[in-house]
């Protein structure tokens, strides 16, 4: 019983943990800028919509392209400022 009951407080804090939140302070445009990701990438989505879902969700996901190639970039909001991932479709 008491596995049991250990087990679940167990994945209920993975399920929190695991969970985006929002940033600590307010991402700025001027830090978005410093990514980069607007010279390189062509991405349809306004620099005003992209920190409006960094600031709310502490993540955000785009698709843009790169040279002709679909690709996703991921960023996420840490203490340590903006972390950008860029994948293939």
């Amino acid at each position: 019983m008491k596995n049991l009951v250990l087990l679940i407080a167990c994945l209920v804090t993975l399920l929190v943990a695991g969970c985006s939140l929002p940033p600590e302070r307010p991402i700025t445009k001027e830090e978005l800028y410093q990514t980069g990701i607007y010279n390189y990438y062509t991405i349809k989505e306004s620099p005003e919509s992209v920190l409006a879902a960094i600031n709310r969700d502490g993540e955000v996901v785009l698709e843009s392209s790169y040279k002709n190639q679909s690709v996703y970039i991921k960023i996420l909001a840490l203490t340590t400022g903006l972390k950008v991932y860029v994948s293939e479709r």
